[in-house]
């Protein structure tokens, strides 16, 4: 058996088209364009490329992008007021704050400061609470790029049984959440899961997202299963010459994908749904403000 490929590249692409349909619509019918402000403290390189990635992405498909770039030793008042003064501010519909921030800036009191109606992140406290009880909320991008892909290549979920390797507030935990949604019967679980091949070998749905690298082989997947592969890890790579390194997830792709009926690559599959579905979040974010029909097929 070889696994199909699910291509979040061009699953993305997808989801990236859709969005800019809808943002030309908000912009022609309404007379609104969709607004996301990105803060980022201090200089961290992988922060810095991502968030230049979304501000790249977001102008791509029409929304306002909005970057505050802060020094590192910005403190915690200075951060709060910006966002207090985002909060307000109607031409933004969504306000990300870069993670992980320097360690003087408590982060759950950073996140759960910015509105919930336009935590297009999906980790402020409210839309954990929202979530988890079955109600509308902004939903976490990675999650929701990974329940996107699941539905459009299963369709319904209904009655599959699905595992999530990870118990993170990030992935884990809001993963499961939307598989319970989609009326799959999950199991999380995590390092200290007794027998976890075992219980991974009964899961029609896989989802990796514990962080170890290519911890998840083949012999723990159910023949024609769908591993969704969250992790991005980075190890050393010989072949390449010396010092340098390469991108794996937490499942061993080789011995995986020639069990599994589906899985998702690393890099390409779930990382470009991100980004993608950060543009999502916004414009669903900007039509919940003006009572405007929510877009179909970019939500939860």
């Amino acid at each position: 058996m070889s696994a199909k490929i699910i291509d979040g590249k061009a699953f993305s692409a997808t989801v990236r088209a859709k969005v800019a349909g809808h943002v030309a619509r908000l912009k022609a019918e309404h007379g609104i364009t969709p607004g996301l402000a990105v803060v980022l403290v201090g200089e961290d390189p992988a922060s810095q490329v991502y968030v230049r990635s979304k501000g790249k992405m977001t102008v791509e498909v029409g929304m306002k992008s909005v970057e505050h770039k802060l020094d590192v030793e910005t403190s915690e008042a200075d951060l709060l007021a910006l966002i207090k003064t985002l909060n307000a501010d109607a031409s933004i519909h969504g306000i990300l704050v870069q993670l992980p921030l320097p360690d003087h800036l408590n982060e759950d009191l950073v996140i759960n400061s910015i509105d919930p109606a336009k935590d297009v992140d999906g980790f402020h406290i409210s839309n954990v609470g929202l979530l988890a009880t079955g109600q509308k909320a902004m939903v976490p991008c990675t999650p929701l790029g990974c329940l996107m892909m699941l539905r459009d290549h299963h369709g319904s979920l209904s009655g599959l049984n699905a595992v999530v390797v990870g118990r993170s507030n990030i992935v884990g935990k809001p993963m499961a959440q939307l598989l319970l949604r989609d009326s799959c019967t999950v199991t999380i679980a995590h390092s200290r899961t007794k027998d976890i091949q075992d219980l991974c070998r009964g899961a029609d749905i896989l989802v990796a997202a514990v962080g170890r690298a290519q911890m998840i082989t083949g012999d723990w997947v159910k023949p024609g299963a769908t591993v969704i592969d969250v992790g991005i890890n980075r190890i050393d790579a010989p072949e390449k010459g010396e010092g340098k390194t390469r991108l794996v997830g937490d499942v061993d792709f080789a011995s995986a994908s020639a069990v599994a009926g589906a899985i998702t690559p690393v890099p390409g599959g779930v990382g470009p749904m991100t980004i993608a579905c950060l543009l999502a979040n916004t414009v669903t974010a900007c039509c919940r403000a003006n009572n405007i029909a929510e877009p179909e097929g970019l939500t939860a």
